[in-house]
């Protein structure tokens, strides 16, 4: 049985879509014979990132990260992301020859932008680096892969990486009760960065009822400032899906994502998207079938709250973790080639 080692700077319980992109790699992993270690923040100390605490920073070196390397010895190394573990794991494996896949998963730069201030044109260059030595470069749409080519990522290395979707689930219900009040919902992580302050403030044709579903540090304050919104808190499994399930659309208010995960979800549901059109949602949403993309995400709700939901349901079946899988598969490396 083939081991691959996925090195991330994410806690297992964490509620994002890099731990929810490597824990449904990791079940079609198994189911194809194959066995997945990982080196991530519970094997050393630790402390959240300042004003963000979804990142987790490490206490850990090279040589330490190599240790644990050595005594898994996997067939196939895969960098999750561009933290103090992967830093340490890039490290390792250029001293030691090792050949090793990325993933470039997040906004980094215009996060850093945005979140601690940081210039774009300080961290793209840190971006750039940290990738640089990788076999393949596994990003999440065709949009990504054409940024990251603009910003001087080696464009052979760049890989189209799609994600899935749990459709025992994800899956649509039966609705017979119609009301003029339209439920919107949006599923998100509470912080600045998501733009969440264009949802609770949309206005379109329609009566509405907001609920926003998960947590973060920005939570108390949009209690607070938005009492007209419905905060629910973090949901999973079943529950999140009858979230999915009850809204008439789904609003994904954030600019900076490259892919988002909880819109297929949504769609799975019969659920139509209502987005900008930016990186993510172009890729994701199929407009006039699944969704509608437009500057003006009230705009964009009145388009989208009468789509036949069955019609959405269906639209959301290209995407599979089988598929995510087999690309993954695909580019893996062995490490001494």
């Amino acid at each position: 049985m083939k081991k691959i080692l996925i090195v991330t700077d994410n806690l297992p319980d964490q509620i994002n879509g890099v731990v929810t992109t490597y824990k449904n790699l990791e079940s079609c992993a198994v189911l194809d014979g194959y066995s997945v270690y990982y080196i991530d923040p519970r094997r050393y100390k630790h402390v959240d990132c300042p004003r963000y605490s979804e990142v987790k920073l490490s206490v850990a070196s090279p040589k330490m990260v190599g240790k644990t390397i050595e005594e898994i010895s996997p067939d196939h190394i895969h960098i999750a992301t561009e933290g103090p573990l992967g830093l340490c794991a890039r490290r390792y494996c250029t001293l030691r020859g090792y050949r090793y896949t990325s993933a470039y998963h997040t906004k980094f730069p215009e996060g850093l932008k945005k979140i601690l201030g940081v210039p774009e044109k300080v961290s793209w260059p840190v971006m750039r680096w940290f990738h640089s030595e990788s076999y393949r470069i596994l990003t999440t749409t065709i949009s990504m892969v054409r940024e990251l080519r603009k910003h001087g990522f080696d464009s052979r290395k760049l890989v189209v990486w799609t994600r899935g979707v749990d459709r025992d689930i994800f899956y649509p219900d039966v609705r017979t009760k119609k009301s003029s009040v339209k439920h919107l919902v949006c599923v998100s992580r509470v912080s600045k960065e998501k733009n969440l302050k264009a949802f609770f403030e949309l206005e379109c044709n329609y009566k509405t009822k907001k609920t926003m579903v998960g947590d973060g540090p920005m939570l108390e304050h949009y209690k607070q400032k938005y009492p007209d919104v419905d905060f629910v808190g973090f949901k999973q499994g079943k529950e999140l899906a009858d979230y999915y399930r009850s809204a008439d659309c789904f609003v994904f208010p954030s600019r900076w994502d490259t892919f988002g995960i909880v819109m297929i979800e949504a769609m799975a549901c019969g659920t139509p998207v209502a987005a900008y059109p930016v990186t993510g949602p172009i890729d994701v949403v199929e407009p006039g079938v699944t969704g509608y993309l437009c500057e003006n995400l009230g705009e964009a709700v009145n388009q989208v709250i009468h789509y036949d939901r069955d019609t959405v349901a269906i639209g959301s079946r290209r995407f599979s973790w089988e598929t995510c899988w087999e690309i993954f598969k695909e580019n893996l490396v062995d490490k001494n080639t």
